[in-house]
């Protein structure tokens, strides 16, 4: 409303009333955010009859001197919208990765890749512990299955997805998953591998679950020298390299395989990461 205000100079009264004029009989779309107003015109959603009207009207008025002067008033006050944009990261970009992560929580740049995810799709999060996992991924798919072993676990990650209801949850050995062959479109293993006996059979025991061409996707420690971990954490392994993973990976009858080492996170006092991912043929 300000903004519509400064562009035609006239006061808000005004362009108050002809702006509820306007959206009585639908010519334009108001909505509230806050404490402030906007309103949308969109000719590709008017009446016909209204359409053509209004392509008459704006032919009359485009080339008018009161038409030019508020075109140039609209581009000044979209430059004074884009120079706060401007400002406010010319000042605030040495604090904005602490500034994002305060308002918005770490790895927001990770959230949109949930999108790659089909909404079809049936998929595993195994080990899945408390069901962090599993809470972010239940939106964008239409249906997980979560296994734990653990049934502490399973009782956080009950009271953690809480009425999902395309959420299943089952107790069950990585190593003998309580899921039917085929079954899934795509499964994760993250940070499980090194509680695993025989971690290249919780790979395959995974694969078997997996339909043809469905995705595997592996994150875990890779190889380090943190032998603590085997009583701190109760590891089993220190670690992964990238050509174990690949050998079980391909023994379990994945193609298309993919191990790359992460970036560490600022804060993170732990091993480095590794992100692997295979289809199954």
């Amino acid at each position: 409303m300000s903004e519509l205000c400064e562009v035609l100079q006239q006061p808000q009264s005004t362009v108050s009333r002809h702006l509820k004029v306007l959206a009585d009989d639908g010519w334009v779309a108001p909505r509230a955010d806050g404490a402030s107003r906007f309103y949308r015109m969109s000719p590709g959603e008017l009446e016909p009859a209204a359409r053509r009207l209004w392509q008459v009207v704006r032919d009359q008025v485009v080339d008018t001197p009161s038409a030019a002067r508020d075109a140039e008033r609209l581009r000044g006050v979209l430059a004074d919208r884009r120079a706060r944009s401007d400002e406010f990261f010319a000042t605030s970009a040495g604090q904005w990765d602490r500034l994002r992560t305060e308002l918005f929580g770490a790895r927001t740049e990770l959230l949109p890749l949930l999108t790659l995810l089909d909404s079809g799709w049936t998929v595993a999060d195994l080990g899945c512990g408390t069901g962090q996992l599993t809470q972010a991924v239940a939106p964008f798919v239409g249906k997980v299955i979560a296994v734990d072993a653990s049934a502490a676990m399973l009782r956080g990650a009950r009271a953690r997805v809480g009425d999902l209801s395309n959420v299943e949850i089952r107790r069950g050995e990585l190593e003998a998953l309580p899921i039917d062959d085929g079954t899934l479109d795509a499964a994760f293993l993250v940070l499980v591998l090194p509680y695993a006996t025989e971690p290249g059979r919780v790979i395959a025991e995974a694969a078997r679950a997996l339909r043809p061409g469905g995705r595997l996707m592996i994150s875990d420690l890779a190889t380090h020298d943190r032998s603590e971990y085997r009583q701190t954490l109760g590891h089993q392994w220190l670690g992964f390299s990238d050509p174990d993973v690949r050998t079980w990976l391909a023994e379990a009858g994945m193609r298309n395989v993919t191990y790359r080492v992460c970036s560490p996170e600022s804060e993170a006092k732990g091993p480095l990461l590794f992100a692997a991912a295979g289809a199954r043929a």
